[in-house]
């Protein structure tokens, strides 16, 4: 048995089981530590790997960051999902309580991935608008395919606007939440629902 156990702890990953590793340890280190005081070194060190071979799945710290923050915006796409056929209402609530919990965990990160688009990282500001267009068509699907709303961007050409105005709104409240405002996860929850509700009302 003791055999087996020493040969699977010296069984060598494979590279995408090597680079998923390295993306672990960078999305904890990043969600804990804000982007500058996070270290290549100190990533090596904690997946037991030499700095040359991190630096060989990811060139400069940069572009380590930008695939840690692609791999966490793919997770948060997959966290809030739509559910098809429950109502838009039911679906924003959900939407934002898996969206909160992200930012409440990852504070660090959060503020790190959108302060880095802002300033033009190309990068990360392609993953920025990726994910933000997709949120945007998630949205306009729900709201054309539930009963109480049934408004289409062909019908109500504002839609578009209202929903894009929203995730910016919701990204600026997050930011400050995350940064230390005094509100409750249900409060900022709120908010952004009234938010959208009211942003898209006829």
């Amino acid at each position: 048995m003791a055999g087996q156990q020493s040969e699977r702890t010296r069984r060598r990953l494979s590279t995408e089981e090597r680079r998923e590793q390295l993306l672990t340890v960078g999305a904890r280190l990043f969600s804990e530590s804000p982007y500058d005081d996070v270290w290549i070194e100190q990533v090596a060190e904690i997946a037991g790997v030499s700095r040359g071979l991190l630096y060989h799945y990811f060139p400069t710290k940069r572009d380590f960051f930008a695939a840690v923050m692609e791999r966490e915006s793919d997770q948060m796409l997959r966290m809030t999902a739509p559910v098809p056929g429950v109502p838009a209402r039911e679906q924003l609530g959900a939407g934002l309580d898996a969206y909160l919990e992200y930012v409440e965990v990852h504070g660090h990160g959060y503020r790190a991935f959108h302060r880095a688009a802002a300033a033009g990282d190309p990068a990360v500001r392609t993953t920025y608008r990726r994910a933000m267009a997709e949120q945007e068509r998630r949205i306009l699907a729900a709201v054309a395919a539930d009963a109480e709303f049934g408004w289409t961007v062909e019908e109500r050409p504002d839609l578009g606007i209202a929903v894009r105005g929203w995730l910016a709104f919701t990204r600026a409240v997050c930011l400050e939440w995350a940064g230390g405002a005094e509100l409750s996860r249900d409060q900022v929850r709120d908010l952004c629902a009234r938010a959208l509700l009211g942003a898209i009302a006829p």
